[in-house]
């Protein structure tokens, strides 16, 4: 049966909407297929990803040991160098010209106040001393003299037998030879002190730890030249230069104790008496001192001393190791962990003992500070708190997470 052009063109055109549909099927079909490939595909290397992203920085945040700063002490001990003095230290000078006749005490000697020293020979004071006198009774006599003519002038004024002129002349010169009277003694007395001072006498309890003079030598007068060095050691002073930061603390009556290294194992007892009440601006130390009894004269000016000061803290500091510390331009800081970052704080410390300092502001006592903080820590990294190693049974070191 043969078939017309017309039904095969109807056929085609009833087929034609059917393959174009599974087309389209096929189409949908293919995409959701290859969304749900891509998917699967896709979401676990972006999760293996974001895993080794993460991975990559726990391994790359540093770590650190950390602890809580540990409370310093209601009262402690600093110790500090001091100078020991004499309470009483004064170089000796000859006031009166001459040749030195004796000497009496050398270096060490110990000698009282009023004892003599030594002895100048001034034959020239001795000469106008001399002089001074006979001047003083030549004056005395004039002035009596005079005196006794004022007087039977008046009384002869009195009958008229003599001027009223030459009567207030000789009143005159007797108020004059009067005057020359206590002149010629004033310069008599003046001349005494300098023969006095051929004698030298010492001026209080002590010893000579100097002489600079010997027989026949020629004495000036004045500082020139020093004759004795004398030194009160009964009691010495220490001066000690104490940091601005332990001066509130630093009030006379505290006790205190000395070292020496002549001395091994000993303590000597001092207290504090005055200070400078100023804090110097050069060294921003407080000048105290300290006094000691040295009747025993076991102590000498002139030496070394460790001082212990037992102060108060009206405010205990927070102590941390000194590697915790921090140098940078920003000045002194150190490092914490807050909520597993680093925050760097500055931070004041007061005593540095090279092992530990003393922070006065800056920390809290719960601070979590950061012992060992590496050289490239910033503000805000993270960074892994691990726990110092302990010793197990056997005394092998173990971490503490294990």
């Amino acid at each position: 049966m043969s078939q017309t052009p017309e039904s095969h063109n109807a056929r085609n055109e009833s087929a034609s909407p059917i393959s174009r549909g599974g087309a389209v099927t096929f189409f949908i079909v293919v995409l959701v297929v290859a969304a749900i490939l891509a998917v699967t595909g896709i979401v676990p290397r972006l999760r293996a990803r974001t895993k080794l992203q993460d991975e990559t920085n726990a391994l790359a945040a540093p770590d650190v040991l950390v602890a809580k700063p540990q409370q310093g002490k209601a009262s402690d001990e600093i110790i500090l160098p001091g100078n020991l003095f004499a309470y009483v230290d004064s170089p000796i000078y000859a006031r009166t010209n001459g040749y030195l006749k004796k000497w009496y005490f050398d270096i060490g000697a110990h000698v009282k106040a009023g004892q003599l020293l030594a002895e100048i020979e001034s034959p020239e004071v001795d000469q106008q001393l001399a002089q001074a006198k006979a001047d003083l009774l030549t004056a005395e006599a004039n002035a009596k003299y005079a005196q006794t003519t004022s007087s039977r002038y008046q009384d002869l004024l009195r009958s008229n037998a003599v001027s009223q002129q030459d009567t207030e002349n000789f009143t005159t010169q007797a108020s004059a030879t009067s005057t020359q009277v206590k002149s010629a003694i004033a310069n008599m007395q003046r001349l005494e002190q300098l023969v006095s001072f051929e004698k030298v006498y010492a001026p209080f309890d002590g010893i000579v730890t100097s002489r600079g003079i010997d027989v026949g030598q020629l004495i000036d007068s004045g500082a020139a030249k020093e004759m004795f060095h004398m030194a009160a050691e009964q009691t010495l002073r220490v001066y000690v230069n104490v940091p601005q930061v332990y001066s509130l603390a630093c009030k006379p009556g505290i006790e205190t104790d000395l070292t020496f290294v002549e001395y091994p194992g000993r303590r000597f007892q001092g207290k504090i008496v005055r200070t400078a009440k100023a804090i110097d601006p050069t060294s921003r130390t407080l000048l105290v001192e300290v006094d000691v009894d040295n009747r025993k004269g076991e102590l000498v000016p002139g030496a070394f001393a460790q001082v212990h000061f037992k102060l108060n803290n009206a405010q205990p500091s927070l102590i941390i190791p000194v590697p915790a510390l921090i140098f940078r331009a920003q000045g002194l800081q150190v490092a914490m962990v807050v909520d597993g970052k680093a925050k760097l704080v500055p931070i004041v410390i007061g005593r540095d003992d090279g092992r530990v300092v003393e922070v006065t502001q800056g920390l809290q006592a719960d601070d979590q500070v950061i012992q060992n903080p590496p050289d490239s820590v910033v503000d805000g990294e993270i960074v892994h708190v691990v726990q110092p190693e302990t010793q197990n049974q056997h005394g092998k070191p173990q971490s503490g997470g294990e």
